[in-house]
């Protein structure tokens, strides 16, 4: 039973440090002018947001509050504070850590004539400034303070390299026009021209009349058809065909041309061996 009351008082701290809810007492604005004088001082309404602040290039904002818990007013030191500066017509923000005692009191000053790297680049709208508490035994909470004005940001300097990264304009290219095709009187002609070699071989042929007694022979035709096979792929690659591939089908080609030729000659030895 010990136990079991030790562990239920645990849980029992734990679930009463996590509802605790932190709060922000003593919230004072103030703007100093550039000799140090005091410009305005005012109290921050959690409740209702104050005016608007306008600060000038040289004037200065002092914030200080203390961050306490709400039911006991004592005062505790967040794990992380921020002040979140947030230009809602741009969606810039940028984020200042603040440093908090252990008391909970904390002092802000943000000087317009050497502003942080984290504010971010400001308009002609005013920024949103609110208060980020973060504790890992408290609730997290967010407090929206006031609108601030501050001076336009100057304009980004321009990167001599930066006419590289622009749009240019869309490259047109220019095309060769489409190769016209000859007329068919002058494609016929040389037509003719390639062809004649093989009518005069036929012409010639059929007056001398050679005795070609075995030319459906195995041995002969096999060599006769990889002849025709290769005059298939000449005509084959002058429609269609791309140099690498006639030169890997001529290779195949010209290997069984070589080879069903050494079987024909081997064949016409073995018969004028015999006829002798």
């Amino acid at each position: 039973m010990g136990f079991q009351s030790l562990f239920s008082a645990l849980l029992c701290f734990i679930a009463a440090a996590h509802a605790a809810q932190l709060t922000v007492r003593s919230p004072r604005l103030t703007v100093f002018g550039p000799d140090g004088g005091e410009l305005s001082s005012e109290q921050i309404s959690l409740k209702k947001r104050p005016n608007p602040v306008t600060l000038g290039p040289s004037d200065t904002l002092k914030l200080t509050f203390q961050v306490t818990e709400e039911a006991t007013e004592n005062g505790v030191q967040p794990h992380q504070t921020f002040l979140r500066f947030f230009d809602s017509t741009t969606g810039e923000e940028g984020l200042q850590p603040v440093k908090i005692t252990p008391s909970g009191k904390a002092k802000f000053e943000l000087n317009m004539a050497k502003p942080p790297s984290s504010l971010p680049p400001s308009g002609a709208a005013p920024l949103h400034v609110s208060l980020l508490l973060g504790s890992f035994v408290h609730t997290p909470v967010t407090f929206d303070l006031f609108d601030l004005h501050v001076p336009p940001s100057a304009p980004a300097p321009v990167h001599p390299e930066e006419v590289f990264y622009q749009i240019r304009p869309e490259i047109a290219h220019t095309f060769r026009p489409e190769p016209k095709l000859p007329l068919r009187p002058i494609s016929a002609f040389f037509a003719a021209l390639v062809l004649a070699p093989w009518a005069v071989l036929f012409v010639l042929w059929g007056a001398v009349r050679p005795g070609v007694p075995h030319l459906f022979s195995p041995s002969i035709l096999f060599f006769i058809l990889s002849l025709a096979l290769i005059e298939g792929l000449l005509f084959w690659y002058w429609i269609e065909l791309r140099l690498g591939q006639i030169l890997l089908y001529g290779s195949g080609a010209a290997t069984l041309t070589v080879l069903t030729g050494k079987q024909a000659l081997a064949g016409i030895a073995k018969r004028r061996t015999r006829s002798r």
